[in-house]
């Protein structure tokens, strides 16, 4: 399929196959072996796993961006209402954060999938102001509602419990706790995979390329776009959730539309229409944010000039740009 990094080829297409499949193996060996080589250069864990959940939040973004056209100002609220699903059923129902963090992914997917239908009724500006709309209209109802939100103070009183599994508990520092995120992630990853290479996938891309074409020949489109905008929404919702875990705490700013802000930045500068380019994008965007705040608070100009610099220079992403060096 075009424009998905890792898709099936043709027989024909045997030597690429081989060399996505090395990839996505060697790929996976880093992010495994990331509590050994980390920090040996200076790095620790918790930043690897925030790399991790932003990606996803941002992988989640570009399903709808990158591979079905839609750009949304406003998939903070369901990485936020994820967020905040973990944080109370932790404060007040269960000390499983499995249970927690599938409450989680639930409450902000089941968002996307209600509120998604009405703002996949308009295109182009139209979508992305009743995205944002929408976004800050959760955000407002988290600042207001005091007595269960926290307000602006913030949601606290959670943290992480170890996993108990029959005969085995897992205990949840920093390492463990990466190595749920890491699991979390690449079962994301492959859904993600799975649909992109799906019919339901190649529809997606369709509706980007042709949008009108497709509506011409009786196609529902606003149907599949309302598909890929819960998806989407899942996906973000299981990432908020993670960062409910790796901080012991959420706020309105989960649901911000900065945030969002955050996350498109992040699948612009890696390659939006990359499978991977989010991950890319996350590792810079982190480890930047997280190296210039140490030395001043005007790190949102780093970024801003990189972001700007990425734009002019690698218009398809970092990724995009290195996969074009490499097909030519």
């Amino acid at each position: 399929m075009s424009g998905v990094a890792g898709a099936p080829a043709s027989v024909s297409g045997g030597p690429m196959i081989s060399r996505r499949i090395l990839g996505n193996v060697a790929l996976g060996l880093v992010l495994f072996a990331v509590p050994v080589w980390l920090p040996l250069v200076g790095g620790y864990t918790d930043l690897a796993s925030r790399v991790l959940i932003y990606a996803l939040a941002a992988m989640g973004l570009n399903l709808l961006l990158g591979f079905t056209g839609g750009l949304s100002f406003g998939h903070a609220a369901y990485f936020g209402l994820g967020s905040y699903g973990v944080g109370l059923m932790l404060k007040y129902e269960t000390h499983s954060i499995l249970l927690a963090l599938l409450v989680g992914t639930l409450v902000g997917g089941l968002a996307a999938a209600l509120l998604g239908p009405i703002a996949v009724r308009r295109r182009g500006i139209y979508f992305s102001m009743i995205t944002i709309a929408i976004g800050q209209m959760f955000y407002f109802i988290a600042v207001r509602w005091n007595g269960l939100t926290g307000g602006e103070d913030g949601l606290t009183g959670f943290s992480r419990h170890p996993i108990h599994l029959p005969g085995l508990t897992l205990p949840m520092g920093s390492v463990g706790f990466y190595y749920l995120v890491l699991v979390c992630f690449g079962v994301a990853a492959l859904a993600l995979w799975v649909v992109l290479n799906a019919p339901l996938g190649h529809s997606f891309v369709a509706i980007r390329e042709n949008y009108k074409r497709l509506t011409f020949l009786g196609i529902r489109t606003q149907r599949y776009v309302a598909i890929s905008f819960a998806i989407s929404g899942v996906v973000a919702a299981l990432a908020g959730g993670l960062n409910a875990l790796l901080d012991n705490f959420t706020s309105p700013n989960t649901l911000n539309y900065t945030l969002s802000g955050d996350f498109l930045i992040i699948a612009v500068l890696g390659g939006m229409r990359n499978f991977w380019g989010p991950l890319m994008g996350a590792v810079i965007f982190v480890l930047v944010r997280d190296y210039v705040s140490s030395i001043t608070n005007n790190w949102m100009t780093v970024i801003g000039l990189v972001f700007v610099v990425s734009v002019i220079f690698f218009p398809m992403g970092i990724l995009g740009f290195f996969n074009r060096g490499a097909k030519s």
